[in-house]
């Protein structure tokens, strides 16, 4: 590279960037001030749920910048980490105010959400721009049997708890020990996940085509949202349950949509994005990492926390519902994304899906 190049200042933000840097920092202040002049609640949680939408797109902006140094894999498995920060600060709150059913519904709420309602936006709007896309069928496979066997490990404890099981007298006990297995199956997972892909949308820039940040401005804006996400997700779920009880929606319905919707803003924008631009072997990635880290990192570690640290204790034992929920999730995503390939009518299926079960759970 020469000098001069070498020397010159790198293009820095989008006209994009600067709304949702001012926008988001905006919403932040005026989240905090929401919380602590206790403003309506509702009016408090809409703002907060929108600071941590955009604090959330903001990580995957910063991330986005540093694609050109990894592959698809790497890049969705970083970017789905880093997404997945709120949803964790969320969840943490909320199991201190004794929100339990939230948390187990946003759990479940997050890996539908992304398994159903984004991934088929993203098949949607780039089988209408581009026609079938390809999705990389052997990191296809290999994510669907992660995902399906993270899933069965859900659904064992919740099955030995409603047949009355002997392992179900040692519920807490056995959810910690299933919890442990799932993070090292994550560890063991990690090094296909970060391996480069062969072929002409492996070798593409998630950041192509747009202004790059310096590296350590990208690094100190995703430590600003992280910071910034931990006391946004405080206020939110302390307006939450006033928010749940003015607007008489259940717990269920909170944790499944309201909560998962917030908490994965990077999957829900940035997939929905990359497809539309054609790197469709990226979005798959980026999207179907974000349930596959819920699935074996965030909720064991959530188990691990609440009963090593916590007087709320989380379980991995779901309601009969959210079971068969996940179920038909998994088999649907599954049998679509198996071969390698997408259509916009399958990604229509996968959104239809997702519109009934969620309906499902407005009443509780």
């Amino acid at each position: 590279m020469p000098a001069s190049e070498a020397l010159a200042p790198a293009t820095t933000f989008t006209r994009s960037d600067k709304v949702v840097i001012g926008v988001g920092g905006g919403l932040v202040v005026l989240a905090g001030v929401a919380h602590f002049a206790g403003w309506n609640s509702v009016f408090a949680f809409l703002v907060a749920a929108g600071a941590m939408a955009l604090l959330a797109s903001l990580v995957g902006r910063s991330v986005e910048q540093l694609g050109d140094q990894f592959g698809a894999g790497a890049t969705g498995v970083l970017q789905s980490a880093l997404g997945n920060l709120p949803e964790l600060f969320i969840c943490i709150f909320s199991l201190k105010a004794g929100l339990v059913d939230v948390v187990r519904a946003a759990l479940v709420g997050s890996i539908l959400a992304n398994l159903l309602l984004v991934l088929g936006l993203a098949f949607v709007v780039g089988g209408l721009r581009h026609g079938t896309q390809k999705l990389g069928s052997e990191r296809a496979r290999t994510i669907v049997v992660l995902m399906l066997l993270s899933v069965a490990a859900w659904v064992i404890p919740s099955l030995a708890h409603f047949v009355h099981a002997p392992a179900s007298e040692h519920e807490q006990t056995f959810s910690m020990l299933v919890s442990i297995v799932l993070l090292g199956l994550f560890a063991l997972s990690l090094p296909f996940s970060l391996r480069r892909e062969s072929g002409a949308d492996a070798g593409e820039p998630v950041g192509h085509g747009t202004p790059r940040w310096p590296m350590w401005l990208a690094l100190v804006l995703l430590a600003v949202s992280a910071a910034a996400a931990a006391f946004v997700s405080d206020w939110f779920v302390v307006a939450l349950q006033p928010t749940m009880d003015s607007v008489g929606i259940s717990e269920a319905f909170a944790g499944l949509v309201v909560v998962a919707i917030a908490g994965n803003a990077v999957e829900n924008v940035v997939g929905v994005q990359l497809a539309a631009a054609g790197h469709s072997q990226y979005a798959f990635s980026i999207v179907l990492n974000s349930p596959i880290q819920i699935a074996l990192v965030l909720a064991p570690v959530l188990v691990i926390v609440s009963q090593l640290f916590m007087a709320t204790t989380l379980t991995l034992v779901l309601s009969p519902m959210l079971v068969v929920s996940l179920l038909l999730a998994i088999v649907l995503a599954g049998f679509i994304a198996f071969d390698g390939e997408s259509t916009w009518l399958e990604g229509a299926s996968l959104v239809a899906l997702y519109g009934i079960i969620a309906t499902s759970f407005w009443w509780g």
